[in-house]
């Protein structure tokens, strides 16, 4: 199909963006990687008035670690955190995730901040961002403010962003000694959507116990899920098998599956708890490597 017809419009600088979105309001879509626009404009499944292209903004480009966090832009491409050396010597999850994000011709296009405000539960950044407590920089003309990654997502395809708000920045804390990370992903074959993906990120203290754990869910719910109670059980611990264990499955109760031709609500909901398990591990091993 074709899409149906639009107004273009490549500003030259933020401030153009935001008075665009002003005007436009929700007739407007923000043109990123385009790796989800794109094919839903040509199925008619969105038709905007009007498409912002953010492209070549190099203030959305930004990606660096500085002052007690690393900085990612929202135009940052998923090639570009796969094949950073920061990123896999100090960010072991990002680096998991992006490896395992669909294939190399949408790594190349797609961006970290149009997957997470496209907010398909399936996405793996979602869940990333989740366990690493992220924190999004959104403006609006004339303003700006912090959004908690868990408060971003509402429901499928759903944000808590306004129409006339622009995701700027994406932060997370800078890593440190003691901590670890991982992303582990079930899927029918290389490329595709998860049928489960699991995030963990883990931080030890110097005796050893974990003082703080993240834990993200993919495709198992309306949104990216935090298995709360899940973090819960590793918190104190020694993060001995037996926590590891109790908190697998408290991830897997915090998953709400839907049968579907990749599996039933049941299988899904065990694969949480087999790779909560499997990711809790491979971060507390990563952890005491850098304590």
């Amino acid at each position: 199909m074709i899409p149906a017809a639009f107004d273009y419009h490549h500003p030259s600088d933020i401030d153009e963006v935001l008075a665009l979105l002003d005007e436009h309001g929700w007739e407007a879509k923000i043109l990123a990687g385009g790796q989800s626009l794109i094919p839903a404009m040509r199925f008619r499944l969105a038709e905007p008035g009007t498409v912002v292209d953010v492209n070549g903004l190099a203030e959305l480009e930004r990606f660096e670690e500085s002052d007690g966090f690393l900085h990612i832009g929202p135009m940052v491409r998923h090639a570009t955190i796969a094949g950073s050396e920061l990123v896999r010597d100090r960010y072991p999850l990002l680096s998991d995730a992006a490896e395992v994000i669909a294939d190399p011709l949408v790594r190349n296009r797609g961006t970290v901040g149009g997957s997470l405000v496209h907010a398909d539960p399936a996405g793996d950044w979602g869940s990333v961002m989740l366990a690493y407590r992220a924190e999004l920089t959104v403006r609006r003309a004339g303003g700006e403010r912090t959004l908690p990654i868990d408060e971003l997502f509402l429901t499928t395809f759903v944000t808590s962003l306004e129409p006339n708000e622009l995701v700027t920045g994406i932060r997370i804390p800078a890593a440190s000694d003691g901590e670890g990370g991982a992303y582990e992903k079930l899927e029918r074959k290389v490329g595709d959507f998860a049928t489960v993906g699991v995030a963990t990120q883990i931080t030890l203290a110097d005796d050893g116990k974990v003082s703080a754990a993240g834990i993200g869910l993919t495709a198992v719910g309306a949104t990216s899920l935090r298995a709360a109670a899940a973090e819960g059980e590793l918190l104190g611990s020694g993060a001995e098998a037996a926590a590891i264990e109790a908190a697998a499955v408290k991830a897997a109760e915090a998953s709400s599956p839907t049968a579907d031709t990749r599996g039933s609500e049941e299988y899904k909901r065990d694969m949480v708890r087999v790779l909560t398990g499997r990711a809790l591990r491979r971060s507390v091993d990563r952890a005491r490597a850098a304590s």
